[in-house]
Protein backbone atom coordinates (compact mmCIF):
# COMPACT_ATOMS: atom_id res chain seq x y z
CA UNK A 1 0.00 0.00 0.00
CA UNK A 2 1.61 3.38 -1.07
CA UNK A 3 2.27 6.06 1.58
CA UNK A 4 -0.53 8.87 1.53
CA UNK A 5 0.80 11.97 -0.53
CA UNK A 6 1.93 14.50 2.03
CA UNK A 7 0.05 16.96 0.16
CA UNK A 8 -3.45 15.50 0.43
CA UNK A 9 -2.39 14.89 4.46
CA UNK A 10 -1.49 18.68 4.71
CA UNK A 11 -4.52 19.68 3.07
CA UNK A 12 -7.15 17.07 4.97
CA UNK A 13 -5.35 18.08 8.26
CA UNK A 14 -6.93 21.69 7.87
CA UNK A 15 -10.01 20.51 5.82
CA UNK A 16 -11.00 16.76 6.61
CA UNK A 17 -10.32 13.55 4.38
CA UNK A 18 -12.00 13.59 0.66
CA UNK A 19 -15.44 12.73 0.12
CA UNK A 20 -16.79 9.72 -1.05
CA UNK A 21 -17.73 10.32 -4.90
CA UNK A 22 -15.96 13.94 -4.89
CA UNK A 23 -13.07 13.14 -6.67
CA UNK A 24 -12.94 13.28 -10.54
CA UNK A 25 -10.67 11.15 -13.55
CA UNK A 26 -8.02 14.23 -14.50
CA UNK A 27 -5.52 13.03 -17.04
CA UNK A 28 -2.51 15.38 -15.68
CA UNK A 29 0.38 14.57 -18.35
CA UNK A 30 -2.86 15.68 -21.04
CA UNK A 31 -3.66 18.50 -19.26
CA UNK A 32 -0.02 19.81 -18.64
CA UNK A 33 0.83 19.22 -22.34
CA UNK A 34 -2.41 21.08 -23.44
CA UNK A 35 -1.16 24.04 -21.00
CA UNK A 36 2.51 24.04 -22.18
CA UNK A 37 3.35 24.27 -18.58
CA UNK A 38 3.82 21.58 -15.31
CA UNK A 39 1.89 22.13 -12.31
CA UNK A 40 2.32 22.18 -8.84
CA UNK A 41 2.17 19.45 -7.30
CA UNK A 42 0.43 20.19 -4.48
CA UNK A 43 -2.49 21.03 -6.76
CA UNK A 44 -2.55 17.72 -8.53
CA UNK A 45 -2.67 16.07 -5.40
CA UNK A 46 -5.40 17.52 -3.84
CA UNK A 47 -7.55 18.18 -7.53
CA UNK A 48 -7.07 14.17 -7.69
CA UNK A 49 -8.27 13.64 -4.30
CA UNK A 50 -11.07 16.38 -3.62
CA UNK A 51 -12.57 16.83 -7.32
CA UNK A 52 -13.65 20.72 -7.90
CA UNK A 53 -13.82 22.30 -4.32
CA UNK A 54 -16.20 24.69 -2.55
CA UNK A 55 -13.84 25.79 0.42
CA UNK A 56 -15.32 27.44 3.03
CA UNK A 57 -18.00 28.58 1.66
CA UNK A 58 -15.99 31.42 -0.04
CA UNK A 59 -13.95 30.23 -2.52
CA UNK A 60 -13.97 27.43 -5.65
CA UNK A 61 -11.09 25.33 -6.46
CA UNK A 62 -11.09 24.44 -9.56
CA UNK A 63 -9.98 21.48 -10.98
CA UNK A 64 -9.85 19.94 -15.14
CA UNK A 65 -13.77 18.98 -15.53
CA UNK A 66 -16.09 19.59 -17.62
CA UNK A 67 -20.37 20.18 -17.29
CA UNK A 68 -21.91 21.43 -20.54
CA UNK A 69 -23.74 24.59 -20.18
CA UNK A 70 -21.82 25.44 -17.16
CA UNK A 71 -18.08 25.19 -16.62
CA UNK A 72 -15.46 23.58 -19.22
CA UNK A 73 -12.17 23.85 -17.52
CA UNK A 74 -10.03 25.39 -21.02
CA UNK A 75 -12.59 27.62 -21.42
CA UNK A 76 -12.32 29.33 -17.95
CA UNK A 77 -8.77 29.05 -18.44
CA UNK A 78 -8.47 30.81 -21.42
CA UNK A 79 -10.58 33.72 -20.63
CA UNK A 80 -8.84 34.43 -17.36
CA UNK A 81 -5.40 33.64 -18.02
CA UNK A 82 -5.48 37.51 -20.52
CA UNK A 83 -5.21 39.11 -16.79
CA UNK A 84 -1.84 39.70 -16.86
CA UNK A 85 1.76 38.41 -18.30
CA UNK A 86 2.49 34.81 -16.58
CA UNK A 87 -0.39 34.31 -14.69
CA UNK A 88 -2.31 30.59 -14.42
CA UNK A 89 -6.15 30.54 -13.01
CA UNK A 90 -6.97 27.93 -10.05
CA UNK A 91 -10.10 29.17 -8.70
CA UNK A 92 -11.98 32.00 -8.00
CA UNK A 93 -14.18 33.62 -5.10
CA UNK A 94 -18.18 34.11 -4.56
CA UNK A 95 -16.99 37.73 -4.73
CA UNK A 96 -15.77 37.35 -8.32
CA UNK A 97 -11.93 37.71 -7.33
CA UNK A 98 -9.83 35.20 -9.12
CA UNK A 99 -7.29 32.97 -7.81
CA UNK A 100 -4.05 32.68 -9.53
CA UNK A 101 -0.04 31.32 -9.89
CA UNK A 102 2.50 33.50 -10.57
CA UNK A 103 4.57 31.48 -13.20
CA UNK A 104 7.14 34.53 -13.71
CA UNK A 105 8.28 33.73 -10.14
CA UNK A 106 10.59 30.55 -10.80
CA UNK A 107 10.69 27.71 -13.41
CA UNK A 108 9.62 25.72 -10.46
CA UNK A 109 6.05 24.97 -10.65
CA UNK A 110 6.49 24.11 -6.73
CA UNK A 111 7.42 27.61 -5.74
CA UNK A 112 5.05 29.68 -7.39
CA UNK A 113 3.64 32.08 -5.34
CA UNK A 114 -0.22 32.55 -5.26
CA UNK A 115 -1.69 36.19 -6.54
CA UNK A 116 -5.25 37.12 -6.24
CA UNK A 117 -6.99 39.62 -8.69
CA UNK A 118 -9.34 41.42 -6.58
CA UNK A 119 -12.23 42.54 -8.74
CA UNK A 120 -13.60 45.08 -5.83
CA UNK A 121 -10.23 46.82 -6.05
CA UNK A 122 -10.05 46.95 -9.94
CA UNK A 123 -13.71 48.85 -10.10
CA UNK A 124 -12.38 51.19 -7.41
CA UNK A 125 -9.15 52.48 -9.41
CA UNK A 126 -6.92 50.40 -7.25
CA UNK A 127 -3.98 47.86 -7.79
CA UNK A 128 -5.92 44.60 -7.62
CA UNK A 129 -3.21 42.26 -7.13
CA UNK A 130 -2.55 40.95 -3.80
CA UNK A 131 0.76 38.23 -3.50
CA UNK A 132 0.65 35.53 -0.55
CA UNK A 133 4.19 34.31 -1.06
CA UNK A 134 3.25 30.63 -0.89
CA UNK A 135 2.29 28.30 -2.83
CA UNK A 136 -1.17 26.80 -2.69
CA UNK A 137 -1.85 24.56 0.44
CA UNK A 138 0.07 26.44 2.68
CA UNK A 139 -1.78 29.95 1.54
CA UNK A 140 -5.39 27.90 2.01
CA UNK A 141 -3.74 27.41 5.14
CA UNK A 142 -3.37 31.36 5.86
CA UNK A 143 -7.24 31.86 4.82
CA UNK A 144 -8.03 29.57 7.27
CA UNK A 145 -6.10 31.41 10.02
CA UNK A 146 -7.37 34.44 9.02
CA UNK A 147 -10.91 33.28 9.26
CA UNK A 148 -11.88 31.23 6.68
CA UNK A 149 -13.84 28.21 7.57
CA UNK A 150 -12.20 25.05 7.35
CA UNK A 151 -15.23 22.95 5.33
CA UNK A 152 -14.86 21.85 1.92
CA UNK A 153 -17.74 20.93 -0.54
CA UNK A 154 -18.29 19.90 -3.95
CA UNK A 155 -19.26 22.76 -6.15
CA UNK A 156 -22.38 23.79 -6.19
CA UNK A 157 -22.75 23.98 -10.13
CA UNK A 158 -20.46 20.82 -10.34
CA UNK A 159 -22.38 18.89 -8.21
CA UNK A 160 -23.46 16.45 -11.08
CA UNK A 161 -20.09 15.95 -12.62
CA UNK A 162 -20.45 12.37 -12.23
CA UNK A 163 -17.10 11.97 -12.84
CA UNK A 164 -17.26 13.88 -15.82
CA UNK A 165 -13.64 14.11 -17.15
CA UNK A 166 -12.26 16.88 -19.05
CA UNK A 167 -10.78 16.46 -22.29
CA UNK A 168 -7.97 19.31 -23.53
CA UNK A 169 -8.98 19.96 -27.28
CA UNK A 170 -5.76 19.55 -29.40
CA UNK A 171 -2.88 22.24 -29.13
CA UNK A 172 -3.31 25.51 -31.68
CA UNK A 173 -0.47 24.94 -34.31
CA UNK A 174 2.56 26.83 -34.29
CA UNK A 175 2.18 29.88 -36.19
CA UNK A 176 3.65 30.08 -39.64
CA UNK A 177 6.23 32.72 -41.08
CA UNK A 178 3.06 33.12 -43.34
CA UNK A 179 1.02 33.77 -40.80
CA UNK A 180 3.44 36.37 -38.99
CA UNK A 181 3.83 38.40 -42.30
CA UNK A 182 0.18 38.70 -42.75
CA UNK A 183 -0.39 39.87 -39.59
CA UNK A 184 1.85 43.01 -40.66
CA UNK A 185 1.55 43.41 -44.47
CA UNK A 186 -1.21 42.87 -47.54
CA UNK A 187 -4.84 43.02 -48.58
CA UNK A 188 -7.35 41.47 -49.50
CA UNK A 189 -8.72 37.60 -49.11
CA UNK A 190 -4.44 37.12 -50.58
CA UNK A 191 -3.24 38.16 -46.69
CA UNK A 192 -6.70 37.09 -44.72
CA UNK A 193 -6.02 33.39 -46.19
CA UNK A 194 -2.66 33.49 -44.99
CA UNK A 195 -3.34 34.99 -42.00
CA UNK A 196 -6.46 32.58 -40.94
CA UNK A 197 -6.26 29.39 -43.04
CA UNK A 198 -9.67 28.84 -44.55
CA UNK A 199 -11.55 25.24 -43.89
CA UNK A 200 -11.56 22.71 -46.49
CA UNK A 201 -15.19 22.53 -46.87
CA UNK A 202 -17.01 25.73 -46.15
CA UNK A 203 -20.74 25.57 -44.91
CA UNK A 204 -22.98 27.53 -47.04
CA UNK A 205 -26.17 26.04 -47.07
CA UNK A 206 -28.04 24.06 -49.15
CA UNK A 207 -29.53 26.49 -51.47
CA UNK A 208 -27.96 28.59 -54.18
CA UNK A 209 -26.98 32.41 -54.44
CA UNK A 210 -30.01 32.81 -57.01
CA UNK A 211 -32.87 32.15 -54.76
CA UNK A 212 -30.84 33.89 -51.94
CA UNK A 213 -30.93 37.46 -53.86
CA UNK A 214 -34.57 36.41 -54.87
CA UNK A 215 -35.60 36.35 -51.39
CA UNK A 216 -34.05 39.22 -50.58
CA UNK A 217 -34.68 41.07 -53.31
CA UNK A 218 -31.17 41.87 -54.28
CA UNK A 219 -27.73 40.70 -55.31
CA UNK A 220 -24.99 40.91 -52.47
CA UNK A 221 -21.39 42.25 -52.52
CA UNK A 222 -19.22 40.14 -54.93
CA UNK A 223 -16.37 40.21 -51.87
CA UNK A 224 -18.82 39.13 -49.54
CA UNK A 225 -19.95 35.65 -52.17
CA UNK A 226 -16.22 35.62 -52.33
CA UNK A 227 -15.53 35.51 -48.55
CA UNK A 228 -18.34 32.88 -48.18
CA UNK A 229 -16.98 30.58 -50.30
CA UNK A 230 -14.22 30.64 -48.99
CA UNK A 231 -15.01 30.51 -45.90
CA UNK A 232 -18.64 29.83 -45.36
CA UNK A 233 -20.23 30.08 -42.20
CA UNK A 234 -18.15 30.11 -38.86
CA UNK A 235 -16.92 32.61 -36.12
CA UNK A 236 -14.22 34.76 -36.33
CA UNK A 237 -12.12 34.93 -32.97
CA UNK A 238 -14.46 33.85 -31.04
CA UNK A 239 -16.52 36.90 -31.33
CA UNK A 240 -17.75 37.60 -34.78
CA UNK A 241 -20.26 35.05 -36.13
CA UNK A 242 -20.99 34.74 -39.81
CA UNK A 243 -24.12 32.84 -40.74
CA UNK A 244 -25.22 30.34 -43.77
CA UNK A 245 -26.24 32.74 -46.43
CA UNK A 246 -27.82 29.91 -48.44
CA UNK A 247 -29.77 27.98 -45.30
CA UNK A 248 -33.43 28.05 -44.25
CA UNK A 249 -32.94 27.66 -40.22
CA UNK A 250 -34.07 30.90 -38.22
CA UNK A 251 -30.09 32.14 -37.47
CA UNK A 252 -29.32 32.03 -41.83
CA UNK A 253 -29.39 35.23 -43.33
CA UNK A 254 -32.19 35.73 -44.71
CA UNK A 255 -34.88 34.59 -42.14
CA UNK A 256 -32.15 36.47 -39.64
CA UNK A 257 -32.85 39.86 -41.67
CA UNK A 258 -36.53 39.81 -42.12
CA UNK A 259 -36.77 38.76 -38.46
CA UNK A 260 -34.62 41.48 -37.54
CA UNK A 261 -35.90 44.29 -39.72
CA UNK A 262 -39.56 43.73 -37.75
CA UNK A 263 -37.84 43.91 -34.32
CA UNK A 264 -35.89 46.54 -35.12
CA UNK A 265 -39.23 48.85 -37.12
CA UNK A 266 -40.98 48.24 -33.81
CA UNK A 267 -37.70 49.66 -31.55
CA UNK A 268 -37.32 52.61 -33.78
CA UNK A 269 -41.35 53.56 -33.24
CA UNK A 270 -40.61 53.34 -29.91
CA UNK A 271 -37.27 54.84 -28.97
CA UNK A 272 -35.91 56.82 -32.11
CA UNK A 273 -33.37 58.10 -30.34
CA UNK A 274 -32.03 54.68 -29.92
CA UNK A 275 -32.71 53.51 -33.34
CA UNK A 276 -32.23 56.72 -36.06
CA UNK A 277 -31.40 53.73 -38.77
CA UNK A 278 -33.68 52.93 -41.87
CA UNK A 279 -33.64 49.33 -42.04
CA UNK A 280 -33.70 47.23 -44.86
CA UNK A 281 -36.01 46.65 -46.77
CA UNK A 282 -36.50 50.07 -46.51
CA UNK A 283 -34.37 52.24 -49.04
CA UNK A 284 -30.51 52.44 -47.57
CA UNK A 285 -31.73 50.52 -44.65
CA UNK A 286 -29.04 47.85 -43.03
CA UNK A 287 -28.90 44.66 -43.28
CA UNK A 288 -26.97 42.60 -40.66
CA UNK A 289 -25.18 39.57 -42.28
CA UNK A 290 -23.07 39.13 -39.45
CA UNK A 291 -23.79 39.28 -35.28
CA UNK A 292 -21.50 39.24 -32.21
CA UNK A 293 -21.52 37.00 -29.51
CA UNK A 294 -22.92 39.91 -27.59
CA UNK A 295 -25.83 40.86 -30.01
CA UNK A 296 -23.97 43.80 -31.60
CA UNK A 297 -24.59 43.16 -35.41
CA UNK A 298 -22.42 43.80 -38.67
CA UNK A 299 -24.27 44.80 -41.67
CA UNK A 300 -24.43 47.01 -44.92
CA UNK A 301 -26.48 50.04 -45.60
CA UNK A 302 -27.88 49.62 -49.04
CA UNK A 303 -27.38 52.55 -50.27
CA UNK A 304 -27.46 52.73 -54.11
CA UNK A 305 -28.42 50.30 -56.57
CA UNK A 306 -24.55 48.75 -56.69
CA UNK A 307 -23.97 46.26 -53.51
CA UNK A 308 -20.12 46.10 -54.10
CA UNK A 309 -20.71 49.83 -53.21
CA UNK A 310 -22.43 49.52 -49.70
CA UNK A 311 -21.28 50.89 -46.87
CA UNK A 312 -20.68 49.17 -43.64
CA UNK A 313 -22.38 49.71 -40.42
CA UNK A 314 -22.15 48.48 -37.08
CA UNK A 315 -25.41 48.42 -34.93
CA UNK A 316 -24.28 47.93 -31.35
CA UNK A 317 -25.97 46.61 -28.74
CA UNK A 318 -24.63 48.55 -25.44
CA UNK A 319 -23.50 51.86 -27.03
CA UNK A 320 -25.32 54.12 -29.07
CA UNK A 321 -25.34 53.81 -32.82
CA UNK A 322 -22.06 55.38 -34.92
CA UNK A 323 -21.56 55.85 -38.26
CA UNK A 324 -20.57 53.88 -41.03
CA UNK A 325 -17.22 51.90 -40.88
CA UNK A 326 -14.32 53.27 -42.72
CA UNK A 327 -14.33 52.54 -46.60
CA UNK A 328 -12.14 49.32 -46.88
CA UNK A 329 -14.28 46.40 -48.34
CA UNK A 330 -15.74 43.80 -46.05
CA UNK A 331 -12.36 41.63 -46.10
CA UNK A 332 -9.76 44.25 -45.76
CA UNK A 333 -11.94 45.61 -42.72
CA UNK A 334 -12.40 42.24 -41.11
CA UNK A 335 -7.85 42.29 -41.70
CA UNK A 336 -7.90 45.38 -39.76
CA UNK A 337 -10.15 44.38 -37.34
CA UNK A 338 -8.22 40.66 -36.48
CA UNK A 339 -5.24 42.38 -36.32
CA UNK A 340 -6.30 45.13 -34.07
CA UNK A 341 -6.17 48.57 -36.14
CA UNK A 342 -10.17 48.84 -35.95
CA UNK A 343 -11.74 49.03 -32.83
CA UNK A 344 -15.26 50.49 -32.62
CA UNK A 345 -18.24 49.24 -30.77
CA UNK A 346 -19.38 45.81 -30.91
CA UNK A 347 -15.87 44.81 -32.83
CA UNK A 348 -13.34 45.24 -29.28
CA UNK A 349 -10.24 44.62 -29.37
CA UNK A 350 -9.13 40.70 -29.38
CA UNK A 351 -6.39 40.87 -27.06
CA UNK A 352 -4.97 42.70 -24.10
CA UNK A 353 -1.23 44.46 -25.15
CA UNK A 354 0.73 41.76 -23.65
CA UNK A 355 -0.57 38.56 -25.74
CA UNK A 356 0.59 37.05 -28.65
CA UNK A 357 -2.25 37.99 -31.25
CA UNK A 358 -1.99 35.08 -33.23
CA UNK A 359 -3.35 33.41 -29.97
CA UNK A 360 -6.93 34.94 -30.48
CA UNK A 361 -7.14 35.08 -34.47
CA UNK A 362 -8.60 32.20 -36.04
CA UNK A 363 -11.85 31.00 -37.84
CA UNK A 364 -13.88 27.91 -36.47
CA UNK A 365 -16.75 27.05 -38.81
CA UNK A 366 -19.82 25.96 -38.17
CA UNK A 367 -20.99 22.41 -37.72
CA UNK A 368 -24.00 20.87 -39.43
CA UNK A 369 -26.34 19.48 -37.18
CA UNK A 370 -26.29 15.88 -36.87
CA UNK A 371 -30.20 15.93 -35.73
CA UNK A 372 -31.19 18.03 -38.48
CA UNK A 373 -30.87 14.44 -41.09
CA UNK A 374 -31.56 12.00 -38.02
CA UNK A 375 -28.11 10.45 -37.19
Amino acid sequence: MSAPDPHVTAFAEIFGTPPAGFAVPVDWDAVEHWLGTRLPADYKAVASAYGPLDIGERLWLHVPCARPGWFDYGTWVQQNRRAAPGVLPFGETRTADTLYWDTTASSDPDRWPVVMHCQDDANAGRDPWRRFDGPLVATLARFVADGLRPVVARSAMLAELEGTAWTPPPRRPEPTPQQRAALDAGSGLAALTALVPPPAAPELGERSWDWLYERLGTRLPGEYVQLMETYGAGCWAGWLRVSDPLAEDEYALAPWAEWNAKAYAELRADHPEYHPLAVWPEPGGFLPFADSIDGDQLCWLTEGADPDAWPLIVVPRHADQGPPLPDGGLVDTLLEWLRGRLVTDGLPPLRHPHEDPLDHIGFEPFKEDPDEDGS
